[in-house]
Formats: C-alpha cells, sequence, structure tokens
C-alpha cells in the first residue's frame, strides 16, 4: 500500500509499504485524512531529535473503522490519538501518560498514519460524529486544550497566546470555550483573523504594535493572567514572563531551538507558576470534540490546503519554504 517516507532531511517521497497485522484489542482504520504539523516540518528539515529515518510520518488522523469491536464496529469515524505510554515511568504513575519517558508518537518514534490502512488500540480512538476534516482537526487541537488545561483556565481569567499557527488556534479556541477572555498575538494578518474566528476578543499585530503596551492597556496594567507561548522563540519566552500577571501563569508549548536567558528575578517576584506542556490527555480529546461539536470552530478558515497522497511531497516542501503561508494542510488517502 502507498506511503509518505522521509529517507533524510529534505528526501521524502511516496513508497510502498507492507499492509497492517491487526492483533487483539486493535482497529483496523481506514485512513481518509492526515494533517501536517510542525513536527512533521521540522522532521523533514532535519531540525527533530527524535525522528529517526526511514519513517512514515503522519499523526493528525481521521480515519474510518474497517474492521472494529462491539463497542466501536466498522463504519464509526474516528479521530485517533498518537501516543503511548508505558504505565511504569514517574509520569504514567502520576497519572500523567500524555509526558511518558518512552513515548512513541505516529510519526515520530514509529511509522506514522500518512498511508491507506492503519491498526491502532480500540482505547486510542475517539468516535464522533464530527465530519472528517473536524476529526482531523481534534489531535492539532488537543495540543493546544492540553495547555490550557495545564494553565487551570477559567472564565475569570485574561489569556494571551502566543502564536496562531494549528497549536496555538488550539489554545485560543480552549480559552474561549472556557469562557476566558482571550489575546491572540501574531504578526499575520490572516492567522490574526482566523483566531478571531477562533473566540480571541482582543488582537495584537507584533510587528506593527507594542506588545506590552496593548497587554498593558488591555489588562489596565496588570498584565494577562495566563500566557501561552506557542511559537519557539527566545524572545517569545521571555516576554512570556515579562509580560504576566503577578502570581500568573506561564505555560509553553512551543521550545526555542537555543539558549534562552532570563530575568529570573521575574519568577521570584512575581511568585509564577512556570509549566511545559506536552501531547494531550484523553479528557482534552473530549473537550475538543465537545468544542468543536458545539459548532463554533471556523474549521474551513484553519485549514489552509488539502492534497492529495500524491502532491504531500511537493506540498511539504512549498511549506518549508514558506512556513508562514499555510496554517494546515491536510492530506487526503
Amino acid at each position: 500500500m502507498k506511503a509518505i517516507t522521509l529517507t533524510g532531511p529534505g528526501q521524502v517521497h511516496l513508497t510502498d509499504i507492507p499492509q497492517p497485522e491487526r492483533h487483539t484489542g486493535d482497529l483496523l482504520l481506514h485512513v481518509n485524512l492526515v494533517g501536517l504539523c510542525g513536527t512533521d516540518l521540522n522532521s523533514y528539515r532535519g531540525k527533530n531529535p527524535l525522528v529517526t529515518y526511514p519513517r512514515v510520518i503522519g499523526h493528525e488522523i481521521a480515519a474510518t473503522v474497517l474492521e472494529g469491536t462491539e463497542a466501536i464496529p466498522a463504519g464509526t469515524r474516528v479521530a485517533v490519538s498518537p501516543y503511548t505510554n508505558c504505565g511504569q515511568c514517574a509520569a504514567c504513575r502520576r497519572g500523567r501518560v500524555n509526558a511518558c519517558q518512552f513515548n512513541e508518537t505516529l510519526g515520530v518514534q514509529r511509522d506514522g498514519a500518512m498511508t491507506e490502512l492503519l491498526t491502532v488500540p480500540e482505547a486510542k480512538v475517539y468516535p464522533s460524529s464530527l465530519s472528517l476534516k473536524e476529526l482531523c482537526l481534534v489531535e492539532p487541537l488537543t495540543v493546544g486544550m492540553h495547555a490550557v488545561s495545564r494553565a487551570r483556565v477559567t472564565a475569570q481569567d485574561v489569556v494571551a497566546v502566543y502564536g496562531c499557527g494549528g497549536v496555538g488556534l488550539g489554545a485560543i479556541a480552549g480559552s474561549a470555550f472556557r469562557g476566558a477572555a482571550t489575546i491572540a498575538i501574531d504578526l499575520d494578518d490572516d492567522k490574526l483573523e482566523t483566531a478571531r474566528a477562533t473566540g480571541a476578543t482582543h488582537l495584537i499585530h507584533s510587528r506593527r504594535e507594542s506588545v506590552h503596551k496593548r497587554l498593558q492597556e488591555i489588562t489596565n496594567g496588570s498584565g494577562p493572567d495566563v500566557v501561552i507561548e506557542a511559537i519557539g522563540l527566545p524572545e517569545t519566552f521571555r516576554s512570556a514572563v515579562e509580560e504576566v500577571a503577578f502570581t500568573g501563569r506561564v505555560v509553553y508549548i512551543g521550545y526555542a531551538k537555543e539558549p534562552v536567558s532570563y530575568e529570573t528575578r521575574l519568577f521570584v517576584q512575581k511568585e509564577l507558576d512556570i509549566m511545559g506542556s506536552r501531547n494531550a490527555l484523553p479528557q482534552d480529546f473530549r473537550e475538543v470534540i465537545s468544542l468543536l461539536e458545539a459548532g463554533t470552530f471556523p474549521v474551513d478558515r484553519a485549514v489552509s490546503a488539502i492534497v492529495s497522497l500524491e502532491d504531500a511531497p511537493a506540498a511539504l516542501a512549498r511549506w518549508s519554504e514558506n512556513p508562514a503561508s499555510f496554517t494546515k494542510i491536510m492530506v487526503a488517502l
């Protein structure tokens, strides 16, 4: 069967791979749509330290069950959690299986979903009546939603989100879904308008206006209660700590590709909660599905392009050459 395989940095090909074998407890899925994400882009560029080659990419999945169970029969549409967990490490013992020390994500440490058929454990699928395009957005939105959960966002909070790509939109949508006043920060007008449609109550164009001045105006001089960083740049890492309110919460989803120098006095003086956020938990998947079922997320606006499996290598190359021009690319199988 056909698959999209990375054989090395900058080398992506349409290949033939064997059909998967279904084992006890697994479902056999026909993959309908797969989203490309920043992890795939970094793997393509040779900047993902976790990936090994050759590797079938893809972990944002909308699929239809071909061989199922009594609980999830054939014909059911599902989203898929692409993560594994060992059940034994410190994170798993604490119930935070999303941060398993030995996690293997589809398309990174093991072959992914950008192929025709896939087998996954029944516990990793989330049935829903959502459209295939909506189901394909579930996993990337859960990454932002998990950051919202880590930040303990409530309707009483003001939340600022740095970055309006796919993951940032998940954080914006999740914060707005919980009733928080949400500020979107980016340097792309189209992405900011998508953030507005997603639920952002304020927009800040970081190239044309002072982020600090606007955040102070919006929050009456206090700063946001929560800052979620979904870009991964040293300057936005620092800005998150500088701009958040006293006793506020900072959550990092992105990670900087180089060391970051901080004014650590702010950690103590503001008594900040500073957290990382990785992957997602089952409750994040369920919350995102509820959000999408509510019909408030701008699905069509959030998806830049849908391409065929044969066109996926060229689409990945175009995205690498001009990453700001795309929010989300999906591959139809």
